[in-house]
């Protein structure tokens, strides 16, 4: 277990402040002062497919530790009370004004990333998404910028979060 894991990492209970914050099975904290019970658990988080005419991939460079410049798919975490495939059609608008014609879900996987030292899990949901139209995209919010790639043009190496590398694989295998 890493050292950034959370059950490395909290030291003192949220609801009461108690240091007497165990650790209570495999995922799990538990204070032995309130009895407050914490569960570590994965959130979830989407990536969008999209593909122009020629059939390349949209990749974007991220804004944002972590992994500042490195290669990811747009997309980002679902909101508390949001579905899925809302929080795809609103992340890429927040990200690249991008209106989504249709949606479909594809796969998912597991990830974990570290955040101010912190592990950071996810369930990420990959989506293959047709947009309104490809016209007048605007990289915002956390990326930098957005290319279309093709199989032969990707450099793996760049694409940190291996459920990102996976979908981007499973995309030029579909």
């Amino acid at each position: 277990m890493r050292k950034t894991h959370p059950l490395n990492v909290i030291k003192y209970c949220p609801k009461c402040g108690s240091p007497e914050f165990k650790v209570s099975g495999e995922r799990s904290l538990k204070c032995k002062n309130c009895r407050f019970h914490f569960f570590i658990n994965s959130a979830a988080a989407v990536a969008a497919l999209i593909a122009n005419d020629e059939g390349k991939l949209m990749l974007v460079k991220r804004g944002v530790e972590p992994d500042y410049g490195k290669l990811d798919l747009p997309g980002g975490f679902v909101d508390p009370g949001e579905n899925a495939e809302n929080a795809v059609r609103r992340e890429l608008f927040e990200e690249l004004s991008l209106e989504v014609k249709e949606i479909e879900y594809i796969a998912s996987a597991p990830n974990e990333y570290i955040f101010s030292e912190f592990s950071v899990f996810t369930t990420d949901l990959a989506f293959k998404v047709i947009p309104e139209s490809l016209a007048g995209l605007i990289p915002m919010d956390d990326i930098l910028d957005f290319k279309f790639y093709s199989k032969e043009e990707i450099n793996y190496n760049n694409i940190p979060a291996p459920s990102i590398r996976n979908f981007v694989q499973q995309f030029f295998k579909l």
